[in-house]
């Protein structure tokens, strides 16, 4: 069977852990897609869904203009599970009434069975010692609640603020959990998710790496057949599981492009070189842009105004250099599951918190046919995909990296003094967690130049010298974070190096906010 033929769609109210559900699907060994609320209800009968789940979202089921659950998810006679929003938005749709409540339930929550359903049945925390019932763990977060269910359910599960947590009506299959079972908060949400996917939507474990990887090889042949492909290779995870999986597809076919923005870090360039053209055996273009990034960076400040005319300037470098090619039609890139949903604006009811790292587009008037094979993967299944292509663990677990490069991590202006010093500061970070095992048990770390200098003596003169800043996170999803709590000794000789190794630094500081209120990357 296809690995597309049973599928769970996901519904966002504009969630911000819309992707994170989809994510925990895909666990399942199902395949998911998400859609805004504003899709057709002709769309969702073409898609054919196993089952429907309704996201949160940040608005008010009973305000104006609120979201709605379009007419064909209860139509199509299929499970549905509503989560938070969803689950209030359900029972508005068929009947039941929702209020706003006084008290805003937000965090850790207990939910008690008052009864069970073919969800539920089986799952739980612990025992009340009161009246021995299950009990669940959950993490809650809403302002409105539903005080009323609709004819045919059941009242599940109750917290102390809210009189229906869960509701159930088994006849139909339709669900609604007041929390989130997404989370890693709720410890049960995974086991809530797989008795939703698979017991009750009946799907089975098609989603998985080997009819992924088999079924992408066989897409990419059949598109390009005989025709050479070119790929811009930047070094990231994507662009180098891309690479990785073309040349096993298509071989000689492929050309990799890979540009240096003057904005990389430490050798990266060699070891990118390294891998491909040496260890795989695939054709690397490379190009050194540095001066022309540099160039066109001068007096610029303002981070989005960044991010701008690096995008630009790597796509007029690309251009140039593609055409010395000849005639090729195809172009290769990196993009992956969550850039298809933000460009597609699929999850346009989403509150944004800032604009995308990612590095621009290609305008409309390049002459190529796009290559896409990795359009429906999250993160963490490219990574999977890497390993299984034979790419180097060290190069698929990378931490993440900004497509602006280190130019988001030089506030304010951008000289290549500077970059010079960043990019020996992060190399002594990143090495000495390396060194101390510490590496993979932050999801990302990195340095930050700060354009400020501050007093320090270095041997027995005095300097007046720049500050680096030192940033380390851990994270499940990249949505929350909480600062890395590096042993002191780490940091000290961290530090230490920093300020004796490279010069131009005077101190080094540790950033220990975290996701909320800072983001992760500093610009």
């Amino acid at each position: 069977m296809h690995s597309h033929q049973q599928k769970i769609l996901v519904i966002d109210f504009g969630s911000q852990y819309a992707q994170l559900i989809a994510r925990r699907i895909r666990e399942c060994e199902v395949y998911s897609e998400i859609v805004s609320w504003r899709v057709s209800d002709e769309w969702i009968r073409q898609f054919a869904p196993q089952g429907i789940i309704l996201s949160g979202g940040p608005e008010s089921t009973i305000g104006v203009n609120s979201p709605q659950i379009p007419d064909a998810v209860f139509e199509l006679g299929v499970p549905v599970l509503g989560i938070c929003y969803g689950m209030q938005a359900m029972a508005l749709k068929l009947g039941g009434q929702v209020e706003s409540s006084t008290h805003r339930e937000y965090g850790a929550a207990t939910v008690t069975l008052e009864q069970t359903c073919r969800l539920t049945q089986g799952i739980e925390d612990r025992y009340s010692e009161g009246n021995g019932r299950a009990q669940l763990d959950v993490w809650m977060s809403h302002g409105d609640r539903v005080t009323v269910i609709p004819r045919g359910f059941n009242a599940v599960g109750v917290s102390e603020n809210s009189p229906f947590a869960i509701m159930a009506c088994d006849a139909k299959n339709y669900y609604g959990l007041q929390f989130h079972p997404e989370v890693t908060h709720t410890p049960q949400g995974q086991r809530l998710i797989e008795r939703f996917v698979q017991d009750i939507c009946g799907c089975g474990s098609l989603w998985t790496l080997k009819n992924i990887l088999k079924e992408s090889i066989e897409i990419v042949r059949a598109q390009v057949k005989n025709a050479p492909v070119l790929l811009g290779l930047s070094g990231g995870v994507d662009s180098a599981v891309v690479a990785a999986l073309l040349h096993k597809a298509i071989g000689d076919q492929l050309t990799c492009m890979f540009i240096d923005t003057g904005l990389l870090r430490h050798e990266e360039a060699l070891s990118v070189l390294e891998v491909f053209a040496q260890n795989l055996g695939a054709k690397v273009i490379a190009v050194d842009a540095s001066e022309h990034f540099y160039q066109a960076l001068v007096g610029v400040s303002d981070p989005e105004e960044k991010r701008k005319i690096i995008g630009r300037v790597f796509i007029e470098t690309f251009d140039r250099e593609s055409k010395k090619l000849g005639d090729i039609p195809f172009l290769a890139q990196g993009t992956i599951y969550p850039d298809v949903i933000e460009s597609a604006h699929a999850s346009h009811s989403a509150h944004v918190i800032k604009s995308h790292h990612n590095v621009g587009g290609l305008p409309k008037d390049m002459n190529f046919k796009l290559v896409e094979p990795l359009r429906e993967l999250f993160k963490d299944e490219v990574r999977q995909l890497g390993l299984e292509l034979g790419l180097p663990y060290e190069m698929v677990y990378r931490h993440p990296f900004p497509g602006p490069g280190l130019g988001v991590r030089i506030l304010g202006e951008i000289q290549p003094q500077y970059v010079k010093i960043l990019r020996a500061a992060d190399h002594i970070f990143m090495s000495e967690l390396k060194k101390q095992g510490w590496y993979d048990k932050v999801s990302q770390a990195f340095a930050v130049f700060l354009p400020v200098k501050s007093v320090g003596v270095v041997g027995d003169a005095r300097h007046y010298d720049y500050v680096i800043a030192l940033r380390a996170v851990q994270t499940v999803d990249f949505m929350t974070a909480r600062w890395a709590q590096l042993p002191y000794d780490l940091l000290d000789v961290v530090a230490h190096r920093i300020v004796n190794e490279v010069p131009g630094v005077s101190r080094v500081v540790y950033d220990i906010s975290g996701k909320p209120p800072a983001t992760i990357e500093w610009e």
